[in-house]
């Protein structure tokens, strides 16, 4: 990953200027800048305090590897910690944003290619400038935080896929997905819960001053990561319904197995008690003698046999064995 320090700047004369050096700030009268530290040196991470001489405690959060998404108050900027996430492996992402009235920094250490299209954005759209810093910390956040959606919403299909497909015939591995899936849910719940309690805090901070127009569009985004949590929420639920569905098929699988072996057993004790009572090796059993004795014994064992069989059918155990 290459290191870029990309820089966008409105002047009092309404141009932009772009990728200027970080000297040029203090030779240049600006509305308001923005400096993108994109995966950044160690030499460029020493920019935020001998360059922009930002609080020391700041730093070290931006610099400490995993900070909760919040939102700190300090003399001269707000300091966000943003989360976002990585499509392929749903881990977090930090990004961090130093706001002003005067600036914007953002610094990361991982591409952020929300970031990317609000730069686009911004060069496309003049009318925008005149908005500030303000304008630019709510496009970078709401940026972020639609790019969960698709995560979202591919886990919910994935789920409704799955749910029509689990039947009692299903195998372990359907459950392996469903616990898979569980476990990214985990994983999104982990960032979306931290950044609804982070826009609430905006939203409800005074130290945080928003005009009417501005809070509608940061409550814009508090309304996004509710609907988040309730989907997640709901998939979550989801989920432990399939498990205990898939639990209860299994116990009731299980259930007839053990009426299989129940049935067998029952009908072969009364048998094996006839078969063991006329094999004990005693002279004087008038029964042994008898030329019909065998096929008497032979009827008497059929008859238990069809007698047993009636009475588990008119009790209805063979229907346990229906899927």
């Amino acid at each position: 990953m290459k290191a870029v320090i990309s820089t966008i700047g409105i002047t009092k004369k309404q141009q932009l200027l772009k990728d200027f050096p970080l000297e040029s700030i203090h030779q240049q009268e600006f509305e308001w800048y923005w400096v993108d530290f994109n995966c950044p040196t160690a030499e460029e991470e020493s920019l935020l305090d001998s360059f922009f001489h930002f609080h020391p405690l700041a730093i070290e959060d931006c610099l400490m590897r995993l900070q909760r998404p919040k939102l700190d108050f300090y003399d001269d900027f707000h300091f966000f910690v943003i989360h976002r996430l990585n499509e392929l492996t749903l881990a977090a992402e930090e990004v961090n944003i130093f706001a002003s009235n005067k600036y914007i920094v953002t610094f990361h250490k991982n591409p952020v290619p929300e970031i990317e299209k609000v730069q686009k954005m911004l060069e496309s759209q003049p009318k925008n400038w005149e908005r500030g810093t303000v304008y630019l910390t709510y496009q970078t956040i709401d940026k972020i935080v639609d790019s969960y959606f698709p995560l979202v919403y591919k886990i919910e299909d994935h789920l409704n896929a799955l749910e029509g497909e689990l039947t009692y015939q299903s195998n372990v591995n359907a459950m392996k997905i469903v616990f898979e899936f569980r476990s990214d849910l985990l994983d999104l719940r982990r960032t979306i819960l931290p950044m609804r309690d982070l826009l609430y805090r905006v939203l409800n901070s005074y130290r945080f001053s928003l005009n009417k127009s501005e809070r509608a569009y940061f409550r814009d985004i508090y309304d996004h990561l509710l609907k988040l949590t309730e989907m997640v929420e709901s998939n979550r639920e989801l989920t432990a319904d399939m498990r205990d569905s898939y639990m209860a098929m299994s116990s009731s699988r299980m259930n007839g197995i053990m009426m299989t072996l129940t049935i067998v057993s029952t009908i072969f004790i009364p048998l094996t008690f006839i078969a063991g009572v006329y094999g004990m090796n005693f002279d004087n059993m008038p029964e042994l003698h008898g030329q019909y004795s065998y096929f008497i014994v032979l009827g008497i064992m059929i008859i238990v046999v069809i007698a047993m069989l009636t009475i588990f059918k008119h009790k209805g155990w063979f229907k346990l064995f229906k899927p």
